[in-house]
């Protein structure tokens, strides 16, 4: 599956209520995950990671699909050809 992919099967899922829910709180709840990310992460429990990761996609997903960003074309359009701020791949950006 190509991301456009994930993407539709999130808008077949839960579009419905994700519009009713609104971008502001589809956003608050993406962040949310992020955090759970970070628990699961700290814990080092890998099964509780991934079932995080999985779902901070999702949401990121009904996110795009409420705001109206095509996830892949963005991403495509951003990280296509390599760094956004240098062009090289690999990047070759001095370490932050």
């Amino acid at each position: 599956m190509r991301l456009r992919d994930f993407q539709r099967l999130m808008a077949e899922t839960y579009l419905d209520r994700d519009r009713q829910r609104g971008a502001e709180k589809t956003l608050l709840w993406t962040l949310s995950e992020a955090g759970e990310v970070a628990d699961a992460f700290l814990k080092n429990d890998r099964r509780e990671l991934e079932c995080e990761v999985a779902d901070l996609l999702a949401w990121l997903l009904s996110f795009c699909n409420v705001a109206g960003i095509d996830l892949e074309e963005a991403f495509l359009t951003r990280y296509g050809t390599g760094c956004p701020a240098c062009g090289s791949k690999p990047c070759r950006c001095p370490m932050k």
